[in-house]
């Protein structure tokens, strides 16, 4: 069978899919994408490739699309169900990496790593301006408990963190198992934590989750980390808190709009940024791209995939 590859994807997965299958790689996407899908009995994407309804309405022999990491936003998975298409991700491919990326974030913001760094290169010696505070004893809040959320619960566990966590398709029996105190409002979270750090996906009820109502509810001193999706956060409510000084700081590492230029936020000295890099590590790209083409092949195989993201 034909499958193409619109994004670079780790070589170990391009090996397996090589094995008993033909691979294009091209790098299209959009209206060229349309235009040459219609042969393809998979395709395999990540972030930069948008599968429109059109690419979905000519794909005329396409039984699967795989996405190399979590976030589905890219793939019209209405219109992919609606043909009989299966959609599958890796949703635990990037999970210790994106893990990490959130902790890295909280340290960088407690302890104004970036800053003085920039202080040191300038020639300054700002030891008595960049006072910073622990993680050690603080509470953690966090917005999305999956696999990623549990994992950060795991590793700020070893910092002493106290860390609760709201979200409404898990249970307190199964937080707890984390060590993760289940609260049972959003609000109740963002009054009570000194560090937010927000695992949930861009959706229709999630997009502006946290906006100025809710940045009003934290805690002057607290800070807010977001390496889910931009859109979960209202960058210009973020931008008129952290202006205002009603928060103490914000990182992140995903944007309403991607790339951002330079973003309002940069104006700033509180705001830690990153380029999308939560999954950008070896080991998080090849496990990416392994246990999606794991999936794909499953379905080119005619059995029923792990992680089936329109499963009915």
């Amino acid at each position: 069978m034909k499958i193409l590859v619109t994004d670079p994807l780790a070589e170990e997965a391009m090996d397996m899919l090589r094995e008993n299958h033909e691979v294009v790689v091209n790098k299209v996407t959009g209206d060229e994408l349309a235009a040459v899908i219609g042969p393809y009995h998979a395709l395999m994407v990540r972030s930069g490739t948008q599968v429109t309804p059109e690419v979905i309405r000519r794909a005329d022999n396409l039984q699967v699309i795989g996405r190399a990491g979590i976030g589905v936003d890219n793939i019209d998975v209405k219109a992919a169900s609606a043909k009989g298409i299966k959609v599958v991700n890796s949703p635990t491919g990037a999970t210790p990496s994106v893990a990490e990326l959130a902790i890295g974030h909280m340290i960088s913001l407690a302890r104004h790593l970036p800053r003085a760094d920039r202080t040191i290169r300038s020639g300054e010696w700002a030891k008595k301006q960049l006072k910073g505070v622990e993680l050690h004893g603080k509470t953690l809040g966090l917005v999305g408990c999956g696999n990623i959320g549990q994992l950060v619960a795991h590793t700020a566990r070893a910092f002493n963190m106290t860390v609760i966590g709201y979200d409404p398709y898990i249970g307190a029996e199964e937080m707890a198992e984390h060590h993760i105190t289940r609260m049972d409002s959003l609000d109740d979270l963002m009054s009570r934590a000194d560090f937010i750090s927000l695992h949930v996906p861009h959706t229709k009820q999630t997009h502006h989750l946290i906006d100025a109502g809710m940045l009003a509810k934290m805690k002057p001193t607290a800070f807010l980390v977001n390496c889910a999706r931009g859109g979960v956060v209202d960058e210009e409510a973020l931008y008129q808190t952290l202006k205002a000084g009603r928060i103490a700081g914000a990182a992140l590492d995903v944007y309403e709009k991607e790339p951002p230029g330079k973003p309002k936020l940069a104006e700033l000295d509180n705001v830690v940024f990153t380029p999308h890099l939560g999954a950008a590590t070896r080991e998080g790209q090849t496990r990416a791209g392994t246990v999606c083409a794991e999936q794909v092949l499953k379905v080119l195989a005619g059995e029923e995939p792990d992680f089936w993201v329109n499963r009915a």
